[in-house]
């Protein structure tokens, strides 16, 4: 090959990745500490850090921990924090009455957080799994072996009212459930909580991916199966339109933000939820995502630090304002 043969081109792309300035000075999307949020596994006590197995890295804390843990989230300039609670197995029933505990434990911990770092945008959960012997995200019919609707959604809407006199900045409906994004604004609204914002698990899927959050929260144990099946609630992994109409509900019932989970699998969910709406739009990088990246790199078969980047500028390039993730610390420590 010699160097007198010479292409007859205008336009070479390559030349604007010729070096990392120009790489720079070129490139359309990028990740902020501002665009993440930190899920947090709260648990009672003020014992050490409870190791999760399927998600190495990651711990269940106390409620000092957690403190200790948000401040430091937010001197990084991590935007916000996701509470989950695991609590004792001998506080769950079948009609998750903990859930309404005005003392319950993610309630205190909504408390603490705020009183030390009340800039920090505190994100609370609301589904019954936690809360259940059965692990579903609410009131289980055992002779119709599913859900019960509506009676979930009361419950849902008490949550709501007891996690804004707790102080949460945004309450976080993750069930499912017919109706509930609208019921849960009326009772806030009616209750004088119209400050408090509504992020809405819109497009949930039935995933296969929610393993290891299962195992951090307890339900997969209450269960006695992380694959607890959840299909007549949340959605088919296969219906792209049927994820576009529960966005439509969600936004014209009053919802804030809007959601799509898990996140990696579901970047053309992304895409599109993001030319219907103008609303903020999360996406939930799940737990199954982060276990695989972790699993692989630790075999040595994929660099950690450069896969963990790109499969968030592939969440945010798909159209996400806002990505919650088991990576957001690690990411903004570099």
């Amino acid at each position: 090959m010699t160097n007198e043969f010479k292409l007859d081109l205008t336009r070479r792309p390559r030349r604007m990745r010729r070096t990392a300035s120009l790489r720079a000075l070129a490139s359309e999307t990028e990740v902020l500490p501002q665009h993440l949020i930190q899920p947090v596994f709260v648990i009672e006590g003020e014992g050490a850090p409870e190791t999760i197995d399927s998600m190495p890295g990651i711990s269940r804390l106390s409620i000092n921990d957690t403190v200790a843990e948000c401040r430091e989230l937010h001197g990084l300039g991590v935007s916000g924090v996701a509470l989950f609670p695991k609590l004792d197995e001998s506080l769950k029933s079948d009609d998750a009455r903990e859930a309404l505990n005005p003392n319950t434990l993610v309630l205190r911990a909504i408390r603490a957080v705020k009183a030390a770092v009340p800039e920090l945008t505190v994100i609370t959960d609301l589904a019954l799994d936690p809360y259940t012997e059965h692990g579903h995200d609410g009131l289980w019919d055992a002779a119709a072996q599913d859900i019960v609707n509506d009676a979930t959604v009361e419950v849902l809407t008490e949550m709501a009212v007891l996690a804004a006199e707790a102080g949460v900045d945004m309450v976080a409906p993750s069930d499912m459930m017919d109706g509930r994004v609208g019921a849960i604004r009326s009772a806030l609204d009616d209750n004088d909580f119209e400050k408090t914002a509504i992020m809405a698990y819109s497009a949930k899927f039935a995933s296969a991916l929610y393993g290891p959050f299962r195992d951090a929260v307890g339900s997969a144990s209450s269960a006695g199966s992380h694959n607890l099946n959840k299909r007549s609630y949340q959605l088919n992994p296969a219906n792209r339109r049927e994820a576009l109409v529960e966005i439509a509900l969600d936004e014209e019932e009053g919802a804030d933000v809007l959601m799509v989970k898990p996140a990696g699998p579901y970047l053309d969910i992304i895409r599109e939820v993001r030319e219907e709406t103008e609303l903020p739009l999360a996406a939930y990088q799940v737990s199954g995502e982060y276990a695989q990246i972790m699993a692989a790199a630790k075999k040595g078969w994929l660099d950690l630090e450069r896969c963990r980047n790109e499969s968030l500028l592939a969440i945010r390039r798909a159209g996400a304002d806002m990505i919650l993730t088991y990576f957001a610390k690690a990411f903004v420590q570099g």
